[in-house]
């Protein structure tokens, strides 16, 4: 049975046979997961503020439809706190920004294309662990003082990974049968997520029909913190592709490089499903490839107002 490895260096003779082909044993730094949770939710009747436009195109009444076209994430915004009482754990505060569009359809007139901004709240505990270290760091910042980094704790940071969300339904609701209560209104915008909609001002208030939406979506979160570890090594890592002589700046037959490319099967013969039938038979939405938007969700960078984004 091999020996236990309780410190760097080297492992047993000159190929580390006595450790299973280990080479030699490395302290790494990286990222360790505490604790992490996965998420399957349908998020129903949420919210849309549209755009000024949108709004009073929805206020003039009429609309004989009202079909789901995408959904798209915006941005992510994180809070993490730790929990009195129960050492370890921690909150973390999730608000998901998400551009919607849809088809409106009115009794007179040609099917239009709206947009707005829905937002949804969720919060989950995780075990994070314990630390009270305090870390401070020598790296270098381009054109910046040759000074240290700030310091700073080794709080777990919490990553959320998500998906664009699935749009399953939506639809208007007239004034009198919506909640106008202030605990429901967004009163708040970031200026980097008003910037997605086109410099449009997005109405706030709770006056006029109101659009609601249903997602479907899929998310990851996970709380790390910074560790360090001892892992087995089995050599150096060389790169073993050789890119010499790779005919940069020289000359080499064109039919020679392309006759080492392989053949597109591909774009003649789509591959297959290797599932047949359909996972989703709800509304379609489409893609337009469209560039999200940066993010810089804080309270100090914000648009605020009772009836529109600023």
């Amino acid at each position: 049975m091999a020996e236990k490895v309780c410190c760097p260096g080297p492992i047993g003779g000159n190929n580390g046979n006595s450790a299973g082909g280990f080479r030699e044993a490395v302290c790494v730094h990286t990222k360790k997961v505490y604790d992490s949770c996965r998420s399957k939710e349908c998020l129903r009747d949420i919210r849309v503020y549209l755009t000024r436009d949108a709004q009073e195109l929805i206020n003039a009444g009429g609309i004989a439809s009202v079909k789901p076209r995408e959904a798209e994430l915006l941005c992510v915004s994180i809070d993490v706190e730790r929990i009195q009482f129960n050492r370890g754990f921690y909150s973390v505060d999730i608000r998901f920004f998400y551009r919607i569009e849809c088809e409106i359809s009115c009794v007179i007139g040609r099917p239009r294309i709206v947009d707005g901004l829905a937002v949804f709240d969720k919060r989950v505990v995780l075990f994070g662990g314990e630390g009270g270290a305090r870390i401070f760091s020598s790296q270098y910042i381009e054109d910046g003082r040759d000074v240290q980094l700030r310091p700073d704790s080794n709080k777990p940071t919490a990553v959320v990974e998500v998906v664009d969300p699935i749009m399953l339904d939506a639809r208007v609701v007239a004034p009198e049968t919506s909640c106008n209560c202030c605990c429901c209104a967004l009163h708040e915008v970031p200026r980097s997520i008003c910037s997605c909609f086109g410099g449009d001002d997005l109405v706030l208030s709770n006056d006029g029909y109101q659009l609601f939406v249903t997602l479907g979506q899929f998310s990851i979160i996970r709380l790390e913190r910074d560790i360090q570890l001892l892992m087995p090594a089995y050599d150096v890592c060389l790169p073993r592709r050789d890119c010499s002589n790779s005919g940069v700046g020289g000359e080499q037959d064109p039919c020679e490089i392309f006759s080492s490319f392989d053949f597109p099967i591909d774009a003649f013969f789509p591959p297959q499903s290797d599932k047949a039938g359909c996972l989703f038979t709800g509304s379609a939405g489409v893609n337009d490839n469209r560039s999200g938007c940066g993010c810089s969700c804080s309270n100090n960078n914000s648009c605020s107002g009772n009836n529109s984004c600023r």
